[in-house]
Order: C-alpha cells, then sequence, then structure tokens
C-alpha cells in the first residue's frame, strides 16, 4: 500500500521549530560526559563530511586505515565506500570486510565503537543491505548484537526534514515528499513510500512491518522528554528499526542524549542516517563557511569545475554557471564521442590539452558533459549502463592527465567527485576543511595525492539552490 501525501508550503516548518536550542544542547552535554565510544561513519559517497570539520577521512578501509582512525584524538572518522556505485555482491563483500576489521582494532586497542552508515538525505542507496550486513557481521566475528537501527534522513543543509514520520525534500518554497521527488525514481535505487516507516517495510521487502518500527515523534522532541525516547530505545533488541522525526537540530540534539544515555547502559545500535547525526553524535562544532581567503593557496594557476552530475538540479545550475562572463571557460565534453571508434580517448585529451592553456592563464575552466546521449534505439539498459560507466570513466581521467596544478578543483555529482578523488587524484587520507556553502564540504588533499595540500570541493548534484555553484565559482575566480 501506498501511503499518499501532499506538498507543504516551506514556511509551515516554522511552527514545527519548537525544541528549545539551548535546553537541547545542555542535555546532549550532560549525557556525553564519560561516553568514550569511537564514531565510525562509512559514507557511501564523498558527500557525507557536509556537516563537518576538522575530521579524516580515509578512502579504503584496509586495517592499518581503521586503526589510525581509531587512534587519532577526535571521536570520529569517515571512511569513503563509495558504495553507491557497487554492486549488491560487492556492497556486501565490503561491508563485511569493513565490520570484521573494525570489531579487530576495537579489541586489539580496547575501544568501544558505534558504526554510522551515511546514505544519501533523498533514501537512495543500498538500503537495508548495508546495516544489515554491518550487524550480521558484527555478531559472527566479534560477538556484538545490534539492539537497534537508527534511521534518520534528516539532513537541514540540503532542506530534507522528518515531521510526522514524512520525509520532505525542500524544491524552492515547497516541501515535497521524498516519494514524489525525482530521486524516488532513480532507476537502482526507486521507491514509493516518503512514509518512513512504509518506506522501511519496503525495502526489506515486508521482512520489518511498519508497525514494528519504534517512533521517536517531534512531540517527544519539543517536550525535552529524553526520559521517556530513553525508554523506547531501551525496548530494541534484534535491530529493531527506530525513524527520528526532525526537523532541527535541537530535536536532533535531544533524540541523540536519550541515545547516548541507553548506550551507556548498554545497548548496542547501528544507524542510518545522513549527514546531520554524525554532526551531532560526533560533536562537531559550528564554524563559518569557507570563502576564498581560506581556500587561496598559493598557486597562481585557475581552477578547474567539472560537472558529471545530470540530475535536473545541476543542469539547471549549470545554466547559471553560463550567465557568468570574464576569467571562466567552458569545455563540453562530447559524450557522444563514445559513439565513434577511439572517440572517448580522442575527447579526453583534447579537453585536457585546452583545459590546462585556460588555467596557465589564470582562468577557471568548467568543463561539463554534454546532456543529451544520442544511442541507437536498439541498444540493451545494459550496454547504455556500460557506456554511462566508460563516460564517467573518461570524465574521471582528465583531472589525472593534468600535469599543472588548479588553484582549486569542484567535482559536481556523487560518483563523479569520489572517482575524482581516488581514482584521479590518488587520495588516501583527506582532512575535512569545512564547507563552501551548506552542505558543500571541501577536503585538503593530503600529502600522498597527486596535486597535495590542494581545496577540492565536492559538490553534491542533488544540493543547493539554482544560483550556488555560480556563487562558489564567482568567489574563487
Amino acid at each position: 500500500m501506498i501511503e499518499e501525501y501532499g506538498n507543504l508550503p516551506f514556511g509551515s516548518l516554522e511552527k514545527r521549530c519548537c525544541t528549545e536550542e539551548d535546553a537541547a544542547e545542555r542535555l546532549l552535554a550532560e549525557a556525553m560526559e564519560g561516553f568514550h565510544k569511537k564514531i565510525v561513519v562509512l559514507d557511501d559517497d564523498p558527500t557525507g563530511v557536509q556537516t563537518v570539520h576538522d575530521v579524516s577521512v580515509y578512502t579504503d578501509w584496509e586495517e592499518d586505515s581503521i586503526r589510525q582512525g581509531f587512534l587519532e584524538k577526535e571521536s570520529m572518522f569517515f571512511i569513503l565506500t563509495n558504495s553507491r556505485s557497487f554492486s549488491a555482491e560487492e556492497t556486501e563483500r565490503v561491508h563485511r570486510e569493513i565490520a570484521k576489521r573494525v570489531g579487530n582494532v576495537s579489541k586489539e586497542l580496547n575501544q568501544d565503537f558505534m558504526i554510522i552508515s551515511r546514505g544519501d538525505s533523498t533514501l537512495r542507496g543500498h538500503y537495508p543491505l548495508e546495516t544489515e550486513i554491518l550487524a550480521d557481521e558484527l555478531q559472527k566475528s566479534a560477538g556484538l548484537a545490534s539492539d537497534g537501527e537508527v534511521f534518520c534522513p534528516f539532513f537541514p543543509e540540503g532542506g530534507r526534514f522528518t515531521l510526522d514520520n514524512v520525509h520532505y525534500v525542500k524544491d524552492r518554497d515547497e516541501l515535497v515528499p521524498a516519494g514524489m521527488t525525482e530521486f524516488a525514481k532513480d532507476k537502482t535505487f526507486g521507491y514509493r513510500n516518503s512514509e518512513l516507516c512504509s518506506y522501511i517495510e519496503e525495502k526489506t521487502k515486508g521482512r520489518c512491518q511498519k508497525e514494528d518500527c519504534i517512533v521517536i515523534s517531534l512531540e517527544e522532541l519539543n517536550r525535552l522528554d529524553v526520559p521517556g525516547i530513553k525508554k523506547k530505545l531501551m525496548c530494541a533488541q534484534n535491530m529493531t528499526r527506530i525513524v527520528v522525526n526532525a526537523v532541527t537540530y535541537g530535536d536532533l540534539k535531544v533524540f541523540c542524549a536519550a541515545l547516548v544515555l541507553a548506550m551507556k547502559e548498554g545497548k548496542r545500535y547501528l544507524a542510518r542516517s545522513a549527514a546531520a547525526l554524525p554532526k551531532v553524535i560526533g560533536r562537531i562544532s559550528e564554524q563559518p563557511l569557507l570563502g576564498r581567503k581560506q581556500l587561496e593557496k598559493e598557486v597562481k594557476n585557475g581552477g578547474i569545475v567539472l560537472i558529471g552530475s545530470h540530475v535536473k538540479k545541476t543542469t539547471d545550475q549549470l545554466a547559471a554557471l553560463q550567465t557568468l562572463t570574464g576569467n571562466i571557460v567552458f569545455l563540453e565534453f562530447q559524450v557522444n564521442s563514445c559513439l565513434v571508434e577511439n572517440g572517448l580517448e580522442r575527447e579526453v585529451l583534447d579537453i585536457v590539452s585546452k583545459a590546462e592553456d585556460v588555467i596557465l592563464e589564470g582562468k577557471t575552466a568548467v568543463i561539463y558533459t554534454s546532456r543529451t546521449l544520442l544511442a541507437p534505439e536498439t541498444m540493451s539498459p545494459e550496454e547504455k549502463l556500460q557506456i554511462s560507466v566508460r563516460i564517467s570513466d573518461a570524465v574521471t581521467s582528465i583531472i589525472g592527465k593534468l600535469k599543472t596544478k588548479p588553484r582549486f578543483i569542484i567535482a559536481k555529482g556523487g560518483i563523479t567527485s569520489s572517482d575524482v578523488g581516488t581514482k584521479a587524484l590518488h587520495v588516501k587520507k583527506a582532512r575535512v576543511m569545512g564547507q563552501v556553502k551548506k552542505g558543500i564540504p571541501v577536503w585538503m588533499t593530503g600529502a600522498e595525492s597527486k596535486f597535495p595540500g590542494m581545496p577540492y570541493i565536492i559538490f553534491p548534484g542533488n544540493v543547493g539552490e539554482v544560483s550556488t555553484l555560480k556563487e562558489i565559482v564567482e568567489e574563487l575566480m
């Protein structure tokens, strides 16, 4: 059964923002006293650091990398799995490896932990596979049973809010139920339900009935009812799903206070969340958005903007960016070159040559893929997918073939930004500097990377207003 929900005016959200922020912060601070679990965040694409700063991101999950993360003074570190681009089989293999290695390192260092599976705030990704595999492997290899799974896609920086158990996506002046957005029509990770208990039932194919979910309501959070919420959490067992409503960070702080108190009494939870939960439970402080002063390094060359995402929001943002004039040059990567023998290879070399000239002149090169692939009607879906992968690899390789270090790189799109970071820039460990706009993180590349000490701006395909990309480039030009 599909629950039908209508759009809400964005302004109507204000009357639901009733949790007193200062009181929520005090409750969380009190709960955190004596809480020393290491928070391990598994990020299914590089955009999960949208809310944090001064934490490390590891791009592999070797046991030595996990050990380094555990030994850091910070309470939290991220592992970039990029699993949203994996098959289900590869996702299972990777998550079993990570769970086993985290368990091993935890035992070796006598350091307890909590794993957060950071997924897309518009509900796409390998869910429930990832959390179920983590729970299963932690039980098998480390004897650690997971009592519950916290499900929290709330992410205000991206305009994602959950009220009355329905998850909404901000679109201009409206809140649209997530199941009615283009994201719900994703060919790989599509879904129908916006009501989260029904979404969980849909995604688990009925193994978890919506009536079996524990729901944390806005009203409980508004009342600062930490004891009542903790009591609910203590009832969780055998991976009970816990749906969290939230429209402000105050709401999430009240929930996390109860969650931490339950964990201090021995309960174990995994989480499937967007980027807001790691920020709160990792106790990441607010800091101003990064500007040109923080991002300008000694390099005087121009910057690179690489646009691979094809969602409507990205196309609209590209159109706005194209109104800029001055020290900016637009280079269109012709995706239809893939239909000609060796066409992609020639297109890459042509774009690389042009981009080198542009950035050596101190200008910004914007490389974007043409928006339409003229695939033959006889081409099968599998063949189209293979072509898409070839195009994506070719676009990513442009950065890898550059000889000139840009002043900055902006990559638009989750898969694009992951491939640029790991395959083209060869980043093994990055430091998150912060955000250049809400929900748009910046890595400082490590010494081992192709271009060490360079700001790398990771711009999700589905984040920001129409003008956001233009505003960032304009400030950095």
